[in-house]
């Protein structure tokens, strides 16, 4: 919509200029496509947040797909970039929608982190991974962030690259053993048992402390485990971070609420 923003009119400079459809939605969120239940506390339950988010599914991004297969294709090959080319488009989509940020639901998306933020003119944040520079600065020196990711096997060094992960700085654990994490999160299946998903998280989790003691917080890599961090915090008492936390920390940088007024 063009209009002359210099002329404040007989009424002021109280002027909204558009155009999109949608209103009000600081952050946009590019979708894995998956059929599986996703309670409140994951990223692509819209209960999840305090402020409204605008979700955009990347048809045919299985998490198979984004998981384990695009981390062993070359970068520069035709298969990665068809299997990219979705993703740009939903961003640029979202952009047009009027977002003011974009993330995705799948930390592995930090294999495409620079296809994104060079797509569009909005701030990306493709994976939860690029919180583990923050959170390893906050530690005493020798201590690391345990990672808790979907596939410790397909966790690669491009997948650090990606997100600026130093991987002195992590020592991960996955979900890859875990029976019903795998058949509702790779084979869609629309039963999940809340209860026995939590004892699979807090087994990885346990295993993960017990090898490395010296871990000093939490980086819950995959999307669908923040329903599980209070359980995991009472377990362990470290600081649990994830892609919930990500989130609201961008969308306070970008949708700025004006502070009351106060007098002195």
């Amino acid at each position: 919509m063009s209009s002359d923003r210099g002329n404040l009119g007989q009424y002021g400079g109280r002027t909204i200029f558009g155009p999109t459809n949608l209103y009000g939605h600081g952050v946009g969120i590019l979708m894995i496509e998956g059929y599986f239940p996703r309670p409140p506390g994951t990223i692509g339950n819209a209960m999840t947040f305090p402020f409204p988010v605008l979700h955009r599914v990347v048809r045919g991004a299985t998490g198979t797909e984004t998981v384990r297969v695009l981390s062993t294709l070359p970068p520069q090959s035709d298969r990665y970039r068809a299997a990219v080319a979705p993703w740009i488009d939903a961003a640029r989509e979202l952009e047009r929608e009027g977002v003011r940020a974009i993330t995705t639901s799948c930390g592995f998306a930090a294999l495409f982190q620079r296809d994104l933020a060079e797509t569009v003119s909005i701030p990306v944040f493709a994976s939860s991974l690029m919180l583990v520079p923050l959170i390893a600065g906050m530690l005493r020196q020798g201590r690391r962030v345990g990672v808790v990711t979907a596939d410790a096997r397909t966790l690669t060094q491009r997948h650090f690259e990606g997100a600026g992960v130093d991987p002195a700085t992590v020592t991960v654990a996955g979900l890859e053993d875990c029976p019903h994490f795998e058949e509702v999160t790779y084979r869609d299946m629309h039963e999940l048992d809340l209860d026995r998903m939590e004892a699979e998280v807090l087994g990885v989790v346990r295993n993960l402390l017990q090898r490395d003691p010296d871990i000093g917080a939490l980086l819950l890599e995959c999307s669908l485990l923040p329903p599980y961090a209070a359980a995991i915090q009472r377990m362990t008492g470290l600081p649990v971070f994830g892609f919930t936390n990500l989130i609201a920390f961008v969308h306070g940088a970008v949708v700025r609420r004006p502070f009351a007024d106060f007098t002195v």
